[in-house]
């Protein structure tokens, strides 16, 4: 699969399934590998999930570094940066009431599935149908009705079950990116108070992320599905 392939299957997933945003290609630069000099800095700081946002609703590619992300807990769990200590802690939380004890705030932020600290550096976005990259993972963002047609199609060929863990923690970043980075398996989350809070995530609305070698089975067995010839 090469770039052309990555950006004819946004097509058609866009296409077969009605979404009026696009899918978001990312990629986790390693730390060893070169950023491709086609893709435009940021040139701004701001939020993963924003990020995210921004290129589903407004079409635009770029990298962005650890300097880019303004929230540091979303650039540690995907390995740009270490995790502060009051966030593993799960103080952060405990402090903003999320969590009765300080012990179920730790215990939820060690289940946070999180890339290797320092590993990656820089995480590049794109729309999917116009990525020049070969992304790890893509993110969905949609109504449900999407994300089931979604499931459906991803387990059209190989059967089993979309297996989900989901906190409404660190949600676009962790279990967006991280969790199908790390696993090789698909995901389904519903968005956390940072994400609804900073971007245009509506509240009809959450996530499905899927890595990229199962993206053209997906779209397949979508358009068997749900295409314009299927019963």
């Amino acid at each position: 699969m090469n770039t052309e392939d990555i950006q004819r299957l946004g097509e058609e997933l866009k296409e077969v399934l009605n979404i009026n945003t696009s899918p978001v290609a990312v990629h986790l630069v390693k730390s060893d590998e070169e950023i491709p000099a086609d893709i435009p800095h940021i040139g701004d700081t701001t939020r993963h999930c924003q990020m995210v946002d921004n290129v589903r609703r407004l079409g635009t590619q770029f990298y962005a570094t650890l300097e880019d992300q303004m929230c540091k807990g979303g650039a540690a769990v995907m390995g740009l940066t270490e995790m502060s200590p009051k966030l593993k802690s799960g103080e952060v939380y405990y402090n903003l009431n999320h969590f009765n004890t300080l012990e179920s705030a730790k215990a939820t932020m060690d289940k946070v599935p999180m890339v290797k600290a320092n590993t990656i550096r820089a995480v590049i976005y794109a729309p999917l149908e116009k990525a020049t990259f070969m992304p790890d993972v893509v993110l969905v963002i949609a109504k449900p009705k999407t994300i089931m047609e979604l499931s459906q199609a991803l387990l059209h060929k190989p059967g089993g079950r979309v297996n989900s863990g989901f906190a409404g923690k660190q949600s676009v970043c962790a279990d967006g990116v991280s969790y199908p980075y790390l696993t090789g398996e698909a995901g389904v989350t519903i968005g956390c108070s940072g994400s609804r809070k900073y971007t245009e995530i509506q509240d009809e609305e959450m996530i499905m992320s899927i890595p990229v070698n199962m993206l053209a089975d997906l779209v397949d067995s979508a358009k068997s599905m749900f295409g314009s010839y299927a019963c």
